[in-house]
């Protein structure tokens, strides 16, 4: 579950029990490897230069690409074969228009900034994610990323600034873009602390969260093996730096494990009913409402993916005809997400909160803005019954939107415009390096002259190609 409980790789706490967590996590601490230890202590010179003032970032994931034509871009005058059916209106920005489907975020636009002028080089999804979450430029589909993704950066830079005070984790993801990206070569002590699972459901809760029987603490102490572990290994290695890492890794677990803090955190029904209601009482308003929960209590890096049934069909945003009817498929998803997008904005604002977090909203890439036809491969959500004929729109790389809020930066605007028929970027062009420079640059990250060595013990730039976003910056 990341950098403060498993070593091994992310543990979905949804759906797991006390006994799970017992056996998997901590046994993941008794398994660390030296390599990871000695990550934990590598040379601090890689940090780059940081803001005093904590800053985070929720990234909010659209899974499978948004049609930009059908929400922050529309294009009605291309024609019948491009626009689509959905009317534009007037949002609280002079010359800047939604479709009828994003009227919450319309009316508060003034708190927001579109960049409407992102373009990739890569049309599939496993591509067109590690360019963006990670300054790839491959544009083949390969089964993991070759670098790390901007939150496992964050999270390893972080760490390296040595023990975390906050009993949170640094870097948490509710049901997160896990798929195609991840921390490569950093490994998997930076990946997510993990929460899968509905959070509107009755029946979820995090395990193990904030525990209070003493013995049962206790008992979790006598369980940890580090110590043991350690004096197997060889004398020539450095011991106190080793388990100077190790008092790390488990001052933080501890700490995860018992301090009221986090249970506080995790726990929806502190908030009032009519801000449940606000956000929506379904699966996406409420992973947004956790998600600003956990942001106000001091996690640095917070990611959700809005995906599942609430999609349509096949569970995400992936409108080709042969999955769903992409007209269908937006009027069916967008009342959810635009209430529980347009709840969060507003809470960073109202909770004086907008200075320190920045909320990114974006997919990998966007919709084809022509039309296409095809029949459908099954009946559901969106979709009608297999054979029928039906519209969708395909991958599209070349031009689309994403929206940012918060961090300080100055809103009630937007950047960039693509053509008339919002097939290209055709105005101030924003590219994947330019998309994580500004990131880094809101979270205090030097990514021009940050360095983290690959597997081959190389130097490798976190930004490889690109500048941060002046418009969003502060």
């Amino acid at each position: 579950m990341g950098a403060t409980l498993n070593c091994r790789g992310p543990i979905p706490f949804g759906a797991t029990g006390r006994r799970a967590f017992l056996q998997t996590g901590l046994a993941g601490f008794a398994s660390l490897s030296l390599p990871g230890i000695l990550k934990l202590q590598q040379a601090k010179a890689a940090a780059g230069n940081a803001n005093s003032e904590k800053k985070a970032v929720i990234m909010v994931w659209q899974p499978g690409g948004l049609s930009h034509v059908d929400s922050y871009d529309p294009k009605p005058e291309a024609g019948s074969d491009y626009s689509g059916p959905f009317k534009p209106i007037a949002t609280k920005v002079n010359g800047l228009r939604f479709t009828e489907l994003m009227p919450k975020q319309a009316a508060l636009a003034d708190k927001m900034v579109v960049l409407r002028s992102m373009r990739l080089t890569a049309g599939g999804h496993p591509a067109g994610s590690m360019q963006l979450l990670t300054g790839d430029p491959d544009t083949r589909d390969k089964p993991k990323p070759k670098y790390p993704d901007w939150m496992a950066v964050t999270n390893y830079m972080l760490a390296q600034k040595g023990p975390r005070q906050n009993p949170l984790p640094a870097y948490v993801g509710i049901n997160p873009p896990l798929e195609y990206n991840g921390p490569a070569y950093l490994g998997d002590t930076y990946s997510p602390f993990v929460l899968s699972g509905d959070p509107n459901a009755p029946t979820f809760t995090v395990p193990n969260i904030g525990l209070t029987d003493a013995d049962e603490v206790n008992r979790i102490g006598r369980r940890s093996t580090l110590r043991q572990k350690l004096d197997t290994l060889d004398r020539s290695f450095d011991h106190a730096r080793e388990l100077g890492a190790l008092d790390d890794f488990e001052s933080q677990a501890m700490g995860l494990l018992t301090s009221p803090q986090t249970k506080i955190a995790f726990d929806l029904n502190r908030e009032p009913a009519r801000v449940r209601d606000r956000y929506g009482r379904n699966a996406w308003g409420q992973q947004l409402l956790l998600a600003r929960r956990l942001v106000e209590a001091g996690v640095d890096v917070l990611t959700t993916s809005l995906s599942g049934p609430l999609c349509g069909r096949v569970n995400n945003w992936d409108d080709h005809a042969v999955n769903h009817h992409v007209f269908d498929a937006m009027k069916f998803r967008s009342p959810v997400y635009d209430q529980a997008v347009s709840a969060l904005i507003e809470d960073i604002y109202a909770r004086g909160l907008d200075k320190r977090v920045l909320v990114v909203v974006t997919g990998e890439f966007g919709r084809t803005p022509k039309i296409n036809y095809a029949a459908s491969t099954g009946a559901g959500d969106a979709s009608a019954p297999a054979g029928t004929s039906q519209p969708g729109r395909d991958h599209w790389p070349r031009g689309f939107s994403n929206i940012w809020a918060g961090g300080g930066i100055e809103t009630g605007r937007f950047i960039g415009a693509t053509d008339k028929r919002g097939e290209d970027s055709i105005e101030r062009v924003s590219w994947a390096g330019d998309f994580l420079a500004t990131i880094y640059h809101h979270l205090g990250i030097g990514y021009a002259k940050t360095f983290i060595k690959d597997f081959n013990g190389r130097p490798t730039p976190i930004v490889d190609h690109g500048k941060a976003i002046p418009e969003l910056t502060s």
